[in-house]
């Protein structure tokens, strides 16, 4: 057995190594650490309740609103302030918006580089990736990153700026919009769905690629114009059985229910996807533990809840290799992210996918691509749907002592704030981000964290400090180890 660490990657936000232990060419096991620790949990405690919406939001520099999001529901849960319809909408459309930037970042400046490496020369799309993809250099790299400074000038207007905006409370939102600002607003919304019409998806709508409701249907899509646009040009690569099957994960998926509607559920549903059960199960956030065996943190009273979370830092504990807790739910390894929320929303061809391939580095780039076209028109409703003259925020007034939970959706999946104050300063503040779940490390019972299963079977090429196929693995995740060490 030879041992392999990989690290620091480059391309991810944050620190992470990942350590290998190869057998024949393929991982046999592998143990991922977050090597860096921040103590947001402990920066909290004694602060004014408020002061989360202040603090939180800095955790990360490209996901700061999922997380402003999640405090501000925690403290709407604390005070019990239903938020107006206007307000609901336009939260709806801040998150959104920083969560399809994420989403275009991802595939274009994150992922897709790596197939204009030197060890896919020879494939027949080798030559078309390498113009178009290297970092820094590549045509749709630098119209990406156009696209993506343009569309977040959304945000000055709705929510004064990103990140770490202060617009977001637990009542709603700051801003009212006005109807010569929504005209406007809609106008860029058009723009970027042009660009990703033109660009990424090759001249098709975002509704038609939407529709498609089978990985057939998907395929004669892309055979109909196989060098048109740049995820056709993903597709192609992976019509490699060998590439398709990388990453395979632990076939549970969890989302929280993404963009809630001010009459009740989500725009994509709420639930826990069993790939073996084929099956659609409630969340029980109750069943939440966060397990620290193998991080340097205390693990006294073994696995807790969220809401009665222990964050003390144990930097020489025998046994550990991370700063990460293992959370579980109902003692199970779960998986979250966009295959997650579109698993959950019962899309077709999500659903046809994984129960062809199951949860790959194929499906997670394929569900993260899908929520562009699907989310763009949602963006476009919620700004309709606003009414002038109609509240934006209701005061939420807080009590002294009580607890409160905020869930939602990041672009990297189920993030979960749970806050507990007693005499009207937080008593305890605890966060479960979407790579804590997915990159998290062993348990007491020894089970691998869903990265962690992921890289197992990855092949290994002599002499590659690098891993292409790990490389693969670990970025269709998209992770954020900031948030994970938070």
């Amino acid at each position: 057995m030879t041992r392999l660490i990989v690290g620091p990657f480059n391309r991810v936000e944050g620190d992470l190594e990942v350590t290998l232990d190869l057998v024949d060419g393929r991982v046999r096991a592998a143990h991922v650490n977050s090597p860096m620790y921040r103590g947001f949990e402990q920066i909290l405690r004694g602060k004014v309740p408020h002061d989360a919406l202040v603090y939180v939001p800095r955790i990360c520099g490209i996901c700061s609103v999922s997380q402003s999001v999640a405090a501000a529901q925690a403290l709407a849960d604390l005070s019990g302030v239903a938020m107006p319809a206007n307000g609901r909408h336009v939260t709806n459309a801040i998150l959104a918006i920083e969560n399809l930037a994420d989403h275009l970042t991802h595939f274009y400046l994150f992922f897709m580089p790596d197939f204009a490496r030197a060890a896919y020369a020879g494939r027949a799309w080798h030559a078309e990736a390498v113009a178009r993809f290297t970092a820094d250099r590549g045509e749709q790299v630098r119209q990406a990153i156009a696209a993506r400074q343009r569309w977040f000038e959304l945000l000055g207007t709705l929510a004064g700026k990103w990140p770490h905006t202060q617009g977001l409370e637990p009542g709603g939102s700051t801003r009212a919009v006005e109807p010569a600002e929504r005209t406007r607003l809609l106008a860029r919304v058009r723009e970027f769905r042009g660009f990703l019409e033109r660009e990424l998806f090759g001249g098709s709508p975002l509704e038609a690629f939407d529709a498609l409701a089978s990985e057939e249907a998907l395929w004669a899509w892309h055979a109909a114009q196989p060098a048109r646009g740049d995820f056709r040009l993903f597709l192609s690569a992976m019509l490699d059985p060998a590439l398709a099957a990388l990453g395979p994960g632990p076939g549970r998926y969890l989302s929280y229910g993404a963009y809630p509607r001010p009459e009740g559920g989500h725009a994509f549903a709420a639930g826990v996807w069993d790939a073996a059960l084929r099956q659609l199960q409630p969340v029980d956030t109750a069943a939440i533990r966060e397990d620290a065996t193998h991080a340097w943190l205390s693990d006294a009273g073994g696995p807790r809840h969220p809401s009665e979370g222990l964050t003390q830092p144990e930097a020489d504990k025998p046994g550990a290799y991370t700063w990460n807790k293992a959370p579980r739910l109902s003692g199970q390894v779960v998986e979250t992210g966009a295959i997650a929320r579109q698993l959950a929303a019962g899309h077709p061809l999500v659903h046809d996918a994984v129960a062809r391939h199951g949860g790959t580095v194929f499906t997670r780039v394929l569900a993260r691509v899908l929520e562009l076209a699907r989310v763009v028109p949602l963006i476009e409703a919620w700004l309709q749907a606003l009414q002038p003259q109609q509240p934006y925020c209701e005061a939420a007034p807080l009590p002294a002592d009580g607890e409160g939970m905020g869930l939602n959706e990041a672009a990297r999946g189920s993030l979960g704030h749970w806050v507990s104050v007693r005499g009207g300063r937080i008593a305890n503040y605890q966060i479960v981000a979407p790579t804590s779940w997915n990159f998290s490390p062993r348990d007491a019972g020894g089970t691998p964290g869903a990265l962690e299963q992921a890289l197992v079977g990855a092949p290994v090429r002599e002499g590659e400090d690098t891993p292409v196929a790990v490389q693969h693995i670990v970025r269709s995740f998209d992770p954020c180890m900031v948030c994970t060490v938070h």
